[in-house]
């Protein structure tokens, strides 16, 4: 495939390259329960999904100070690594996507809203860490997702342009965030139905990077 100038394919990570999400919901439910919180899939989803520490903390624990709350997340991070140290299972057709995405020369990023050492861990085991020119992490920028920053950020290190990129995303703040960069999106259903993807922004959605609606979406939107 010949490439439009500014071609560019942008992945989070957590429920997008592996399906992490029952891991956090396990960590999560480990962390919270001094706090009198639990969460089925239903709950981590519309209240825990795609969203930065940060949030997270200031929602659940308002009444602690922010040093406090922040403690609490990194020791519900600490968990998640431990548990996804034997748990990570990559989303179905990743690596063939990856290599169809190297054959034809299209740049590629990560962009998450998860702590640096999540990122690498993940990224990591599954042995793709190579695979990324860059790795864009939303609590090291000004603004994490769902605003555009992360996005924006991918463009401009990758020295890509919006109109040639696709996005992949699994969470509705991840969704707002590359929607509200201009870029194109395809969810992948780790967690949220078809509708709901949609209703956030996708323009498509599969459980399977070799879906055939992925490949001609990116040869449609990429392809000079």
């Amino acid at each position: 495939m010949i490439l439009k100038s500014g071609a560019a394919l942008l992945f989070d990570i957590d429920g997008t390259l592996a399906d992490t999400d029952p891991v956090h919901l396990a960590a999560f439910n480990q962390a919270f329960a001094p706090f009198g919180h639990q969460f089925d899939r239903a709950r981590f989803v519309r209240d825990l999904q795609g969203r930065a520490n940060e949030d997270i903390a200031a929602h659940f624990m308002p009444h602690l100070p922010h040093d406090e709350r922040m403690a609490v997340m990194m020791a519900k991070e600490a968990l998640f690594r431990d548990i996804a140290a034997t748990e990570l299972h990559a989303v179905t057709g990743l690596f063939e996507l990856l290599d169809l995405a190297d054959s034809w020369g299209i740049p590629m990023a990560a962009v998450t809203n998860a702590p640096r050492p999540n990122a690498d861990l993940i990224l990591g085991g599954l042995g793709i860490t190579n695979r990324f020119k860059a790795i864009v992490i939303g609590d090291e920028l000004p603004h994490s997702k769902p605003h555009p920053f992360p996005y924006l950020e991918a463009l401009r290190l990758l020295g890509a342009d919006a109109a040639a990129t696709i996005a992949f995303e699994d969470s509705r703040t991840g969704l707002a965030s590359a929607v509200a960069a201009g870029i194109v999106s395809v969810g992948i259903r780790t967690s949220l139905s078809p509708a709901d993807m949609l209703a956030a922004g996708a323009t498509i959605s599969t459980d399977s990077y070799t879906d055939p609606s992925v490949l001609a979406l990116i040869q449609k939107l990429l392809g000079a």
